[in-house]
């Protein structure tokens, strides 16, 4: 059985797409996270409904994350 963080552990240097719980979705590659799900993502991309704006490095904080899942 494997435990959330070994999931998480599975995508480090992969992209990923997080949903916040404002409702935004930022896809980037997850370089590092802890035991409170603080991610830090490069090369990071916040999407709205028209136009993606370019963020770079991200920390995000883990209580304001929703999901997180392997970008396709």
């Amino acid at each position: 059985m494997q435990r959330p963080l070994d999931v998480l552990g599975s995508s480090h240097d992969k992209k990923v797409i997080v949903h916040l719980k404002s409702g935004a979705k930022i896809a980037g590659t997850l370089r590092a996270f802890d035991s409170h799900i603080n991610l830090w993502l490069d090369d990071a991309e916040i999407e709205d409904s028209e136009n993606k704006v370019k963020l770079g490095k991200v920390l995000l904080r883990g209580d304001n994350i929703v999901l997180i899942s392997p970008e396709k």
